[in-house]
């Protein structure tokens, strides 16, 4: 039964994994943590997907259906600047993306549903490591997850700051983006800085195609799709008076459908190769794609919406999609399922947007997160 003392213990095992976040595959006491208490509410404990990934099972009744809830748990590498008596003790590491809060709300489901069941089936609960960068979901994928533990569904929970708390917004079809990487090597012909004229400035050249890039959004998308590249890095020289031989750009692409990506790959490459010929010099292009986007099925979310309107004020049922990305997409490409958002928090609490160093999840959606997980089992697998 949910009362204030299982309240007060989720927040303190929520403040306890805060304050010692570990990043992308070095989870080891976080998985420990887990796996200790999934053991503790009696369910079956499997260890090792995907170096620190946790997957805890429990079954009842005599149903063969089974669904999948899925949490992350690592941190980001980033200075925390909180001063709150659970503010990060791992210098540089800091959970600033509310997976502290994923984790536990998950494991206070798992110890509610072990307590009282009320359904038929067989849910896995899956504490997925390295969502920050590091693809941990496709790992489990990769690694035999849904072999392992057969679903017919999967769904997860995240936090959003901006939503007021406890709320819930979800949309069918995609919902975050594709997160790719691109880095584009200038290549000219160093020289003097007073002689301009006897070098191929590449970073003349480089300045050209980052400007050139914008185009591609304004000129070369539909406007009636979606799409971002944002250069962020740009690298070159080391002296005042010397014009380097090449120059470095790195930057970040998001876009929810594969024809758009493959025309975005496309017009990255002839702009920074024909600018970059323009000024004498080379451009060599590296894209690599990353996480997919995050796509969900349409049947599971209205599910999920269902649900969530038994346990939250509002739900939004077609929230505008995101440009962020999540790793659980890899997961969506497997199985149907839903990704769902709960608000955590328009204000001074929670009000700080995710990835932010003075960021931290708002204890008070705790319960509302546990009774959503709780009720989708109820719902999808009703005894």
């Amino acid at each position: 039964m949910f009362d204030e003392t299982f309240h007060r213990e989720l927040t303190a095992w929520r403040r306890d994994i805060h304050q010692h976040p570990e990043t992308a595959y070095e989870e080891h006491r976080t998985s420990d943590m887990v796996a200790g208490r999934l053991q503790s509410f009696g369910l079956q404990v499997h260890r090792g997907l995907a170096e620190t990934g946790v997957v805890g099972t429990l079954k009842l009744g005599a149903s063969p259906r089974a669904i999948g809830l899925r949490a992350d748990m690592d941190a980001l590498p980033m200075q925390e600047l909180n001063q709150f008596e659970h503010r990060s003790v791992n210098a540089g590491k800091m959970h600033a993306c509310g997976h502290d809060g994923h984790v536990t709300m998950l494991l206070g489901a798992a110890r509610l549903l072990a307590a009282e069941g009320g359904f038929d089936g067989t849910v896995h609960v899956i504490f997925q490591p390295a969502e920050e960068g590091g693809a941990g979901g496709r790992r489990m994928v990769q690694e035999g997850l849904f072999e392992r533990f057969p679903v017919e569904a999967v769904y997860g929970l995240h936090n959003l700051p901006g939503i007021p708390a406890g709320q819930f917004a979800t949309r069918p079809g995609p919902v975050m983006a594709a997160a790719d990487e691109v880095e584009i090597l200038v290549r000219g012909t160093g020289g003097h800085a007073a002689m301009p004229h006897r070098a191929a400035d590449p970073i003349l050249a480089a300045a050209h195609v980052v400007t050139g890039l914008q185009s591609i959004v304004s000129r070369n998308t539909d406007p009636m799709e979606n799409a971002v590249v944002s250069m962020t890095m740009f690298h070159g020289g080391e002296a005042h008076n010397v014009i380097p031989d090449r120059a470095k750009l790195t930057g970040s692409v998001r876009t929810f459908k594969p024809e758009v990506q493959d025309r975005v790959i496309a017009a990255i490459g002839r702009i920074a190769r024909h600018t970059a010929e323009a000024f004498g010099s080379v451009a060599e292009v590296d894209y690599r794609r990353g996480y997919p986007p995050t796509v969900n099925a349409p049947k599971e979310t209205e599910f999920a919406c269902s649900v969530a309107a038994k346990v939250a004020a509002k739900v939004d049922p077609n929230t505008p999609p995101i440009m962020g990305a999540e790793d659980f997409s890899f997961m969506l490409q497997a199985k149907p399922g839903c990704f769902m958002f709960i608000g955590n928090g328009d204000g001074s609490v929670g009000g700080c947007m995710v990835h932010n160093p003075n960021y931290d999840f708002n204890d008070a959606i705790l319960p509302t997160g546990v009774r959503y997980w709780v009720e989708l089992v109820r719902a999808a697998l009703p005894s």
